[in-house]
């Protein structure tokens, strides 16, 4: 089994146009499930998440030249792939007539109808709460939730201060909370 490349390694094939493409596919084999799954929480749909994902590891490969080191890598990436995702929820957001009344039923039905949700009607239920919130609180309570990231961490990929991320997290907490109740 090999061992995943140091980002130190992965940096210098990076800056070498001879292992640039390598060490790029490296990357995307290191990271893609994580991002991937980051990506699905945000959009739902499994088919849209590997078109985000597609999007955003293009915006990436596009852009690696550009990449200064300023942040870990991961960090970069989780940027790229959020900033995509969101742009995604918007635009559909944009092109959709769904009520707010039925916006509810509609998440958890997309949900369940989906042949790789592999959920529950209350992992369902979560879900539809969680796309109910604001993007900066859902984007914010998602890295914190699910990929149980730090404050700092999440501080850098959303290149906000922490004390306006807990203050997120706690207001998506109590908003999710209100669903279930208002929802059993």
């Amino acid at each position: 089994m090999n061992t995943p490349l140091s980002e130190k390694e992965l940096l210098s094939m990076l800056r070498n146009p001879q292992t640039q493409r390598q060490a790029f596919g490296i990357i995307v084999k290191q990271y893609s499930e994580q991002l991937y799954w980051q990506v699905r929480r945000i959009v739902l749909n499994h088919d849209d998440a590997d078109d985000v994902m597609q999007n955003a590891m293009l915006k990436a490969w596009n852009n690696i030249d550009s990449f200064r080191s300023d942040s870990k890598l991961s960090t970069w990436l989780y940027r790229i792939v959020i900033n995509e995702s969101l742009d995604f929820v918007r635009r559909q957001k944009n092109m959709a007539t769904i009520s707010t009344d039925n916006e509810q039923t509609g998440i958890a039905n997309t949900l369940m109808a989906d042949r790789y949700f592999d959920g529950d009607e209350a992992q369902a239920k979560l879900q539809a709460a969680i796309a109910l919130l604001p993007d900066v609180q859902r984007t914010v309570f998602n890295l914190r939730y699910y990929d149980d990231m730090k404050y700092s961490e999440i501080s850098r990929v959303l290149n906000t201060s922490e004390g306006a991320l807990k203050a997120s997290y706690h207001i998506a907490v109590k908003k999710i909370a209100e669903y279930f109740k208002q929802h059993d």
